[in-house]
């Protein structure tokens, strides 16, 4: 009897460490540069009147056979009208040999690791080696994950700063981060966006915003962004002016022309496809360099591949295996 495993997003919480799905997240990215992945750019259906949108993300990892589909919702507004979550999702893994679903998933949990993970792993191959400070735009759930991730790569920071429009969510975030890594570095709350940026390593974006909110005259020579909020169409986060004076590095072409960071500039004719130096799968295995000096300032425009996504179910599918975790039930037999 075929029995499909069924694993709740507190179960997940508890198989999964930021390390392990870094890895995971690297190998697709790996995969995605060698051409063995299938992945179609995500579908939206867009809830205007509701401030949010709704997207389908299938793949197909052909070496390791790992395929799922995640649907995801973006609704910024949920914590404050509903009590819920900006980003929930739902995971299908699928066996591609049979199609059988061998589980369903909460993805809301996988979805902020792994896009955490992808911005560690960006920053791995594409920040300043010798990196120390950060600073953070946008203090929500994504904040938190884009932060371990770093700490991963480059185990502490001399300095790490922080700004939200909602001061509430700022204190919350450095209240929670400096209990977590207090030992090694304490958040600083400032005042403002520019604030948050002047003078450091490394710029995380990771706000809804549709309107520039990092400006040029801000950023110094060296400066690497991992830009994360930009992920749906007609949102951007960096004044254009900075791209035209960067190396862009996205993590998927299509997607990032139509929903990334990019997505603005480009529909503007601020920036063309000439414009962009690679996609991220192709600095990893070699097929073009990545950071080059000191002085260059690096952007990667991550929109969330759904290889991240199957890879790290697949890594909760085997570890919940291992530990006897979720229930099993039959679904389609």
């Amino acid at each position: 009897m075929l029995e499909t495993l069924v694993l709740s997003d507190d179960e997940i919480k508890g198989l999964l460490t930021m390390s392990e799905v870094m890895e995971a997240v690297e190998f697709a990215f790996r995969e995605k540069g060698l051409g063995r992945v299938q992945m179609p750019p995500k579908i939206y259906l867009f809830f205007d009147k509701h401030y949010g949108d709704l997207r389908a993300m299938p793949s197909y990892l052909e070496s390791i056979e790992v395929a799922a589909v995640k649907v995801v919702n973006a609704h910024p507004k949920n914590m404050e009208r509903y009590g819920l979550p900006t980003v929930m999702a739902i995971i299908i893994l699928v066996d591609p040999r049979s199609g059988f679903p061998l589980a369903i998933m909460s993805g809301t949990t996988i979805t902020n690791m792994r896009t955490g993970a992808a911005g560690g792993v960006a920053a791995k191959y594409l920040a300043r080696k010798g990196s120390k400070s950060v600073g953070i735009i946008g203090t929500g759930a994504q904040a938190r994950m884009q932060l371990a991730a770093l700490v991963e790569v480059f185990r502490s920071f001399d300095e790490v700063k922080a700004w939200d429009i909602n001061e509430k969510n700022m204190k919350a975030f450095k209240e929670e981060m400096d209990a977590k890594y207090g030992h090694i570095f304490k958040v600083k709350a400032v005042r403002s966006a520019e604030e948050a940026v002047r003078g450091v390593d490394i710029v995380v974006t990771a706000t809804p915003s549709r309107a520039p909110i990092v400006m040029d005259e801000w950023i110094s020579a060296g400066t690497h962004f991992n830009c994360i909020g930009a992920d749906a169409p007609g949102k951007e986060e960096l004044d254009p002016r900075i791209l035209k004076r960067a190396k862009i590095i996205v993590d998927d072409w299509e997607q990032a022309a139509h929903g990334g960071e990019i997505n603005v500039p480009l529909s503007m004719g601020v920036i063309s496809k000439r414009d962009i130096w690679a996609e991220l799968g192709e600095i990893i295995v070699g097929k073009t360099p990545g950071r080059t000096s000191e002085d260059e300032i690096t952007v990667f425009v991550s929109t969330g591949l759904a290889i991240q996504d199957a890879v790290t179910a697949h890594l909760a599918y085997k570890k919940a295996l291992e530990r006897g975790a979720g229930r099993r039930i039959r679904i389609v037999l």
